[in-house]
C-alpha cells in the first residue's frame, strides 16, 4: 500500500477571489503544500500583499487582476497563468457574494447580480480552465458552495438557489471530465469565521444562534476549510471527483 500524498510540489493553482477571507488563506495554504499559486480578484493592491505573503514564505505566486464577470477576463486570465508557468492544474472557484434578504423583499438587481459572480462566473472559470486541463489529461477543479446549498436557510432564498446550483453544476462537469484526467468536486462549509463574518458572529446572540445549529459546538476556521481543498487538489483525493465535501460540523445531519 502507497502512503496518502497530499503534497502539491509543482502543481499550478488558481485562486479566485483571493484577496481576502477564506480564498486568501486558502491561497497560503495551497503554495505551503508546494503548488505556484496564481491569485485572481479585482483588487490589485490587496494581491500584490498577498504575493509578497506568499513569496515571503518561500513560495512562489502570481497576482491576476480578474472580475468572473467579465468572460473575456477570465479567458485572458488563465492564459496569463498557463504563459507563465506553463499549466494550469487546479483551480479553486471561490470568488463569491453573499446577502441576506427576505424572500419578499428581493429585486431583480439582487438575484442577476449574484448569479452573475456565484453560478455564471464560476461556470466559465470552469470551462476556460477545463479547456487546459483536458488537453493536459489532467486537473482538479475545486467549486466553493455552501451548506446553505444543501439545506435552506431563512433569508438566503438567492444564494441557496445559486450553491444548490453549484453542486448540481459540480456533478454534471464531473460525469463530463472525470474520464478525461479532470476531477470536479465542491467544498460546502458552514459559518467560517472570517473578518467580512465578524462582525455577525461577534455579536452573542447571534454566534448563540449558529451554535445552537452546529453539533461540533465551534464556527469553522478558514483552515478547516483548506483541509479539504488541499484533500480534493492532491493525489490523496484522486479518487474523488462529483462530491460535495461539507465542512459543516454536522449542521447538515440533523
Amino acid at each position: 500500500m502507497n502512503n496518502p500524498d497530499f503534497r502539491l510540489d509543482g502543481d499550478v493553482a488558481v485562486v479566485t477571489g483571493a484577496s481576502k477571507g477564506i480564498g486568501r488563506d486558502l491561497a497560503k495554504a495551497l503554495a505551503a503544500a508546494g503548488a505556484r499559486v496564481a491569485v485572481a480578484a479585482r483588487s490589485s493592491a490587496e494581491l500584490d500583499s498577498l504575493v509578497g505573503e506568499i513569496e515571503a514564505a518561500g513560495g512562489e505566486a502570481l497576482a491576476v487582476e480578474l472580475d468572473v464577470r467579465a468572460t473575456d477576463q477570465i479567458e485572458a486570465a488563465m492564459s496569463r497563468v498557463t504563459d507563465r508557468f506553463g499549466s494550469l492544474d487546479i483551480l479553486v472557484n471561490n470568488a463569491g457574494l453573499g446577502a441576506n434578504h427576505p424572500a419578499e423583499e428581493i429585486t431583480p438587481a439582487d438575484w442577476d447580480e449574484m448569479m452573475a459572480v456565484n453560478l455564471r462566473g464560476l461556470f466559465f472559470c470552469c470551462q476556460a480552465a477545463g479547456r487546459i486541463m483536458l488537453q493536459q489529461g489532467r486537473g482538479r477543479i475545486i467549486n466553493m458552495s455552501s451548506q446553505a446549498g444543501v439545506v435552506g436557510i431563512r433569508d438566503h432564498a438567492v444564494y441557496s438557489a445559486s450553491k444548490g446550483a453549484v453542486n448540481l453544476l459540480t456533478k454534471v462537469l464531473a460525469l463530463e471530465w472525470s474520464s478525461r484526467g479532470v476531477t470536479v468536486n465542491a467544498v460546502a462549509p458552514t459559518f467560517i469565521y472570517t473578518p467580512g463574518t465578524a462582525a455577525r458572529l461577534d455579536q452573542p446572540e447571534y454566534l448563540a444562534g449558529v451554535l445552537d445549529r452546529l453539533p461540533i459546538g465551534r464556527v469553522g476556521t478558514t483552515t478547516d476549510v483548506a483541509g479539504a481543498v488541499i484533500y480534493l487538489a492532491s493525489p490523496a483525493g484522486g479518487m474523488v471527483s462529483g462530491h460535495v465535501l461539507l465542512v459543516d460540523g454536522g449542521w447538515t445531519a440533523q
